[in-house]
């Protein structure tokens, strides 16, 4: 992804997940803004960005943040939200292990404590290894954590998959977990 590209998807990603606001524009209780509405305010925010950049980015995002709704009429992140939003999402069964990928210097503390969401709506986990070891990789020297997600499951643990095949919940506790 270019430069510029990545930059705008990151600012999207701010925009769409986090503060609306700073741009002045509103997103539903699904967490959707109209497509025509994030343009101009872009543009009011000096950051101008066209449909068909906007199409490319949704498209060509490597991580698929974002989803247009049917009509292509709106769009939203596909998670992440630090604001309350309802996207919708309903309970399935998890593979039998999911990742984790972190810093490493995060280990004693997730061993401690587990996994939490904390400002966000859920705790992030890939269905494989190497996705995980890449996100852990943002924070520093990663470690990818094994999460025993069928006995989570088991023990009433609810998963979400989301949008963009990112397995969501709302916390793994230490007994599930296995540093690899």
């Amino acid at each position: 992804m270019p430069d510029q590209t990545k930059e705008t998807s990151k600012f999207l990603s701010f925009v769409l997940r986090h503060r609306p606001e700073e741009i002045g524009l509103q997103l539903d209780e699904a967490g959707w803004a109209s497509v025509e509405e994030l343009l101009d305010a872009c543009t009011k925010a000096g950051r101008t960005l066209t449909r068909e950049e906007l199409e490319h980015i949704v498209a060509t995002s490597d991580k698929k943040r974002f989803s247009f709704s049917e009509d292509r009429l709106h769009i939203r992140a596909n998670q992440g939200h630090s604001l309350q939003v309802d996207l919708g999402y309903t309970p399935c069964e998890p593979p039998a292990v999911l990742y984790h990928g972190t810093a490493r210097r995060f280990l004693e503390s997730i061993q401690r404590e587990g996994l939490n969401k904390g400002k966000r709506h859920h705790v992030h986990l890939s269905s494989d290894a190497v996705t995980a070891a890449r996100v852990g990789s943002r924070h520093g020297k990663p470690i990818v954590l094994r999460i025993m997600s069928d006995q989570m499951h088991a023990d009433g643990y609810l998963f979400y998959l989301s949008a963009n095949s990112v397995w969501l919940t709302d916390r793994v506790p230490p007994a599930y977990i296995v540093a690899e």
